[in-house]
This record gives C-alpha cells, sequence and structure tokens, in this order.
C-alpha cells in the first residue's frame, strides 16, 4: 500500500486541514519552486535581451580591474628586478611608480638670471627623501633647456643635481628627455663619468638624478683659480702636475666612451665636472645622444657654439671619430694651462678652418712646460691618424704627472666674461653643466 494512502488513512474523511497539511509538498512547495525558477529564467532572459549593454559594460570593468590588479602585485613583486631606464643596475632609490611628494613653495632666492625657476622644498613621504631642492645656480649667463629645469638637492646624505621635464613639454620632448635617459644609462658606470643615481620614467614628473660635483664644472673652477697671491684656498692652486692628473682621469674617461662606440663630440672644460677631492669627470653627452638619434649628413648637427674646439675634419664636414675627440681634448689641455682662455682667441669662428689649413696651430701658452705643450700638439695633428690614440694619451699623461712641477701655482688675469664669450664664438649663451 502506498504512503500517500497511509497518509490519507491517518486523517479522518471530514478533516481537511490534516489533509492539505499531508499533501502540501506535493502540491504547494514543488509547483511554487517550479514557478519561481520560471520567473528567475524568463526575468535573466528579458535582462539579456533588453539590456546587453549594461550587462557588457560591468563585466569589462571588471575585467580592467582584475588586469589592472594583477599588473600592480606583479610590478610590487618583480620591482628588485627592474632593469635600464627605470633603475640602474644595482640602484633603484626612487622606486618609480610610487613617488609620492609634499612640495611647499619657499622664499624666492634665486638669481635674477633664473627668476623663472620656482625654488621649492621637496620631500617623499616614504623611502629614500629629497632635503632642500633648489634651482641650479649657474657660472654665467645661461639658457637652459627650454624643456627641462635644473636643481640641485640632497638625496639619501648625498648632493645630486635633479634634472626634471617640465609640466608643458610636449610628446617629443619627452621622448627625447626618456631617450638620452637610456642612452645615458646603457653607457654603465665608469670612476670618471659621473654617477647616474636614478631615473623616474613614469611617475611625473619626469626626472634624472645624477651625482653632484663640489667644484661644478672646470671652466668654473679654472676662472676662480686666476687668483693674484694673495689667493684664496689651497685647494684652487691649479699646477702642472695637478693638469696631468686631471687630464689623464678624463682621457680615461673618453677612452671608456670610445670603447662603447660613443663619440663625445663635446670635449672642453665647460663639460667637464670638477668634485671636492679635485677629480675629474667627463660630462656634456648631449651631443653624443643626438648623434645616435638623427640621420645628419657628416658634421651636421655639431653645436656651433663650440667651433674653436672642433677637429678640422668637423668644420669641413668631413664626419667624425674618436680621433676628433683627441683633437678636442688637446683644446681642453690648453684650456687647462691657460686657466680657461678661449683657445684661438684672435680668429673668427668662420675662418678658423682656413687658419688651420694654412698649418697654423695653437701658440704655446705662458708657463706651459715643453712636455705638455708636445702633447697638446700630438693631439690637434691636422691628420686624425698622426693624433694620439687615447690608450696611449693616457699612458703620455701617466709618466709625465710622475716629473711634472706641482710647486708653481699658475696664475692669470680674472676673466671677463663678455669677452670669453665674444673670442670663444659663442653664438649664444650655452648650458654645460647638465645636459
Amino acid at each position: 500500500m502506498s504512503s500517500n494512502s497511509t497518509d490519507d488513512d491517518a486523517c479522518a474523511k471530514d478533516d481537511n486541514l490534516c489533509i492539505v497539511l499531508v499533501h502540501m509538498q506535493a502540491v504547494i512547495i514543488v509547483p511554487t519552486l517550479l514557478l519561481l525558477g520560471t520567473l528567475v529564467t524568463l526575468l535573466a532572459v528579458c535582462i539579456r535581451r533588453y539590456c546587453p549593454e549594461e550587462k557588457r559594460t560591468q563585466v569589462s570593468a571588471l575585467q580592467r580591474y582584475h588586469s589592472s590588479t594583477h599588473k600592480h602585485k606583479q610590478r610590487n613583486s618583480q620591482r628588485h628586478q627592474l632593469q635600464g631606464i627605470d633603475a640602474p643596475p644595482g640602484i633603484n632609490p626612487l622606486e618609480h611608480e610610487e613617488l609620492p611628494m609634499s612640495v611647499q613653495e619657499v622664499q624666492q632666492t634665486v638669481v635674477p638670471t633664473l627668476d623663472s625657476v620656482p625654488q621649492v622644498s621637496t620631500e617623499r613621504q616614504q623611502g629614500a627623501s629629497f632635503g632642500q631642492v633648489t634651482a641650479l645656480p649657474q657660472s654665467f649667463s645661461i639658457n637652459p633647456d627650454k624643456a627641462t629645469s635644473l636643481y640641485r638637492a640632497r638625496m639619501n646624505n648625498r648632493d645630486v643635481v635633479l634634472r626634471v621635464l617640465k609640466e608643458r613639454a610636449n610628446s617629443g620632448e619627452k621622448q627625447h628627455f626618456l631617450g638620452f635617459a637610456s642612452f645615458v644609462s646603457g653607457l654603465g658606470p665608469h670612476p670618471f663619468l659621473p654617477e647616474l643615481l636614478g631615473v623616474v620614467s613614469v611617475q611625473p614628473p619626469p626626472m634624472m638624478m645624477v651625482e653632484e660635483l663640489q667644484h661644478r664644472d672646470l671652466l668654473g673652477y679654472l676662472w676662480r683659480c686666476r687668483q693674484d697671491n694673495l689667493g684664496v684656498e689651497s685647494s684652487c692652486d691649479m699646477t702642472e702636475k695637478r693638469i696631468f692628473s686631471m687630464a689623464e682621469q678624463v682621457a680615461s674617461a673618453l677612452d671608456y666612451l670610445h670603447s662603447q662606440r660613443c663619440i663625445h663630440g663635446n670635449v672642453g672644460a665647460r663639460s667637464v665636472l670638477v668634485g671636492g677631492d679635485l677629480t675629474a669627470k667627463l660630462w656634456g653627452l648631449g651631443s653624443a645622444y643626438r648623434r645616435t638619434t638623427q640621420a645628419a649628413s657628416p658634421g651636421e648637427g655639431e653645436e656651433k657654439d663650440m667651433r674653436k674646439w672642433q677637429a678640422p675634419e668637423v668644420l669641413s664636414r668631413r664626419g667624425i671619430s674618436p680621433s676628433s675627440d683627441v683633437w678636442s681634448f688637446g683644446i681642453l689641455l690648453y684650456e687647462m694651462v691657460t686657466l680657461g682662455d678661449p683657445p684661438f682667441a684672435k680668429i673668427i669662428e668662420t675662418e678658423l678652418l682656413q687658419h688651420l689649413q694654412r698649418g697654423k696651430h695653437l701658440k704655446r701658452p705662458t708657463g706651459c712646460s715643453n712636455s705638455l705643450y708636445a702633447i697638446i700638439r700630438a693631439c690637434c695633428h691636422w691628420r686624425p691618424e698622426q693624433r694620439l690614440p687615447t690608450s696611449e694619451l693616457i699612458r703620455t699623461l701617466h709618466e709625465e704627472e710622475k716629473s711634472a712641477n706641482g710647486r708653481t701655482v699658475l696664475r692669470a688675469e680674472p676673466m671677463d666674461i663678455e669677452n670669453y664669450l665674444r673670442e670663444a664664438g659663442y653664438a649664444g649663451a650655452y648650458n654645460y653643466t647638465v645636459l
């Protein structure tokens, strides 16, 4: 006998409430569930049919959220592996994706030539922090790069120079800025190249951090050495022995760049930086980078402001080579022994090539020894193949330093800036500190 019959027998024939309770599951609950299921299915079909755009938008937003979250976690997990432009090998002081800063304006104390550059105090809220950030002072009338601002700061108890891309820079200027940063990073470290401490490339503002050298550019340092016998600090005393020492350091950096297939193209006292211990480091790599990005004819694109430092083949647009840097290095030696005199001061820059074609050359400066002048002449041969290779140049400088005069201090009259700019052949102001 079935269970339903058993249940029916349990109830009196006139007890309707008992009969309903017995048959409630089969008669009420199951049909109700089926009806609800049908309604839910119909609602889903209607939503899918009549609201497809909203549905896809929600799904797309959810996918983007999960994708963004995944990428953020991946960046955090691989932060120690960042290389190249985002973090030079072994160095990542700023962790560029996250650069929280608080910036407050402080009292303006910038020199008049830089009154358009705000002086700010910037601090990071976590990790490595900047100390005071101030506009980088210049040696004489210099027009900074229109797309960048230069600041000096303290970072991790170290003096640094910040090269910051301006907010109004266009996409081409940003590409150039980051390309130059990548170029410098790719050269790798060298003891006589300023150290690249980091690059902020993703989180605005884009910036480069380079070590600051206490005495800044060599040209300004040489001019400060132009003192009388009542002179100033002994660290500013330039002797021939010191010339050989500093020149050897620059030649070492130049030899390294050539080994990296990089022609500097801008060698001169303005592109050498001097540390507190009088270590000389070669900088001014803007010309070298532009040469890698511009498909120019031989000699095109070289700085017009530095014609008196350029080798004859560059002046005649026959091309540039490592030997062209050696010629400019000879001019650098002339600058050092004269405490910053402009080369070929009496010659108009447009007539310099003809002057050299007639067999003329730099005259021996007063107080320049035979050995130093011989090196200048060996660097400034008309024919590139006759100039000293950098390896031989380093060896010669090292040997001559051993017997050089380290007692006699070189002296000269204070420099007239306007006269220098005219005799050096500058077409306009030139930024030689950080390019």
